[in-house]
């Protein structure tokens, strides 16, 4: 060992040890939990940040063998360890969130962090390892850490901030770099690929067939953007606040902020950014649009603060909500939609939010992880022949209720050989049930919708369907 690697290495927390801010995570975690806190968040704040850190830590903790550690940087800090490196976590944040952090790594001789007196950042962090150690190494990543950079023997960057690259890449001893492309973040943390959903907006206009109906066409248009976009916030949304349970699921953990490879605080700039484009499309439809979409605001915020932990009620209310995307399309192009078709809508969608319910407990009975509580759902193993029956029922009802729609007077008036309609029941019969029996099989994406835009079954019988309907009229 060189006698610069010798000396102490003193390593950040926030953004360096972990991608993320562990307060940021924390913060979301604690409204998610106790939502009456943010009325507390001030007073906290008022009395410094190391105080607000500590009100927050004393009301909830982070799992620490889930958190996204860089792991390169720690690849390397176990090399240093295993030579005898003397290893000492400093960091700002809470002293409880590091002690969880270095007893589940066992590699740091020692810890200092804030308390509720002292927040230990900028000179504070500085002078607190300059009292233990004159002579030390540091490891960090953004400005915060310059006044330390300054005076340390040894300078360590991980995933550094552009100015701290600029100012410090010359003079530093290691760099590691471990970050997702911030572009393709983006666009993951919105899910665009999502707003395929968002088409149900069209089909009234559709199914009134209304093709040719330029307004109702540009119409439609602007309602599918401002339902996207408002989804996409949604979505950002959600994913903040559910973190914590994202970071315990195998594949969720890889989300753009569980992973920590697009940081918390864009996702709570985002959120509002991507709502205010949303209501201001509104001001191209109807009046009655802009209610569709704040309800839809509404619903869709209380199911990821509190609905989606309540078993039956969460699958409901994804039913509701992708209905709610057929009433937009309605009353943006002023076209009046069946009752049939909204039956048909809520039953249809129920029985695919069954299938990805059922998909994530068949995940959780093959890992042997069958403490859901991590995962914030409120479903167990033993759930799943409940959520079977419960789905394919859903879709069975929904066909059936297709039949009865057929019969009706509507249809008559629609087209003129509605007999080629009657094709389309075989048709939703056979991909319902091979949903349902590959969902059983464990050979389901736990987002059935997400399985269906890439499986070719589905769009077989999607043309074929499509043919009897261009036929029918």
């Amino acid at each position: 060992m060189s006698d610069r690697e010798s000396i102490p290495l003193c390593v950040d927390l926030d953004g360096t040890l972990v991608k993320l801010d562990t307060l940021h995570q924390a913060l979301f975690l604690l409204l998610r939990r106790h939502p009456a806190s943010i009325l507390k968040i001030p007073g906290w704040l008022t009395k410094g940040k190391a105080y607000l850190k500590d009100q927050v830590m004393q009301r909830v903790s982070l799992n620490a063998a889930v958190l996204p550690y860089n792991g390169k940087f720690l690849v390397w800090l176990k090399k240093e360890h295993a030579l005898g490196r003397k290893l000492i976590l400093a960091t700002a944040s809470n002293y409880r969130t590091a002690n969880a952090v270095a007893e589940h790594l066992g590699l740091f001789d020692d810890v200092l962090a804030s308390s509720a007196d002292s927040n230990l950042r900028h000179d504070n962090k500085l002078a607190a390892i300059q009292e233990k150690f004159p002579k030390f190494g540091y490891a960090g990543n953004d400005a915060a850490d310059f006044p330390v950079w300054d005076a340390a023997a040894e300078v360590v960057l991980v995933n550094p901030s552009p100015a701290a690259m600029k100012g410090y890449a010359l003079k530093a001893d290691h760099i590691f770099v471990e970050q997702r492309p911030a572009g393709a973040m983006f666009i993951k943390a919105m899910r665009c690929h999502q707003w395929l959903k968002n088409v149900l907006v069209f089909s009234p206009m559709l199914l009134a067939h209304r093709f040719t109906d330029t307004a109702a066409i540009v119409q439609s248009v602007i309602a599918f953007f401002a339902f996207s976009f408002a989804a996409s916030a949604i979505y950002v949304l959600n994913d903040l606040f559910d973190l914590s349970a994202d970071q315990h699921h195998p594949r969720k953990c890889k989300r753009p902020f569980a992973s920590g490879d697009l940081p918390i605080a864009i996702g709570a700039m985002l959120t509002p950014l991507l709502v205010a484009i949303s209501l201001s499309l509104c001001a191209f439809l109807p009046p009655p649009f802009l209610y569709v979409l704040l309800t839809y605001y509404v619903l869709t915020t209380a199911y990821s603060w509190r609905v989606k932990q309540v078993a039956v009620a969460d699958v409901l209310m994804l039913a509701i909500l992708f209905s709610m995307r057929i009433i937009a399309g309605s009353v943006a192009t002023a076209t009046p939609v069946s009752g049939w078709f909204v039956e048909f809508a809520i039953f249809f969608f129920l029985s695919l939010a069954l299938v990805k319910r059922l998909s994530e407990l068949r995940e959780m009975k093959e890992k042997a992880d069958e403490d859901n509580t991590q995962r914030e759902r409120g479903y167990a193993v033993e759930d799943l022949p409940l959520l079977l029956g419960f789905g394919v029922s859903s879709g069975y009802i929904a066909i059936l209720v297709f039949t009865m729609y057929l019969g009706s007077e509507r249809v008559v008036e629609l087209y003129s050989r509605p007999h080629f309609l009657w094709a389309l029941c075989p048709l939703l019969l056979y991909w319902v049930t091979r949903i349902w029996h590959l969902a059983w099989r464990g050979k389901m994406n736990d987002d059935p919708l997400a399985f269906a835009a890439r499986d070719l079954q589905t769009f077989v019988v999607g043309a074929i369907g499509i043919t009897a309907l261009l036929y029918a009229i």
